[in-house]
């Protein structure tokens, strides 16, 4: 028995550049998040401790917004529409 074509076509974007570009979004993703969760609340002298759930973001201007739709096509970022994406 064969299996079926594969619906959506290869990619010409090299697999280093999708894990190095990656890398760089779980990086300003985590950043990001940390930084949001430790914001001083207007009447609280403390961080407020909440975490922060679903967040996304505007991924690194250092690659091309190719490489951030493969990406989310295969399912290593989510893309949320606006040119934010985030973590699945």
């Amino acid at each position: 028995m064969t299996q079926p074509p594969d619906p959506t076509p290869p990619t010409s974007i090299p697999e280093d550049t999708l894990t190095r570009a990656f890398g760089a979004f779980k990086k300003r993703h985590k950043l990001t998040k940390l930084d949001h969760e430790s914001r001083l609340g207007a009447s609280r002298p403390m961080t407020s401790g909440k975490k922060v759930e679903n967040m996304g973001i505007v991924p690194p201007t250092d690659y091309p917004r190719e490489v951030w739709k493969e990406l989310a096509r295969v399912g290593r970022i989510k893309d949320m529409g606006g040119g934010f994406y985030s973590m699945p």
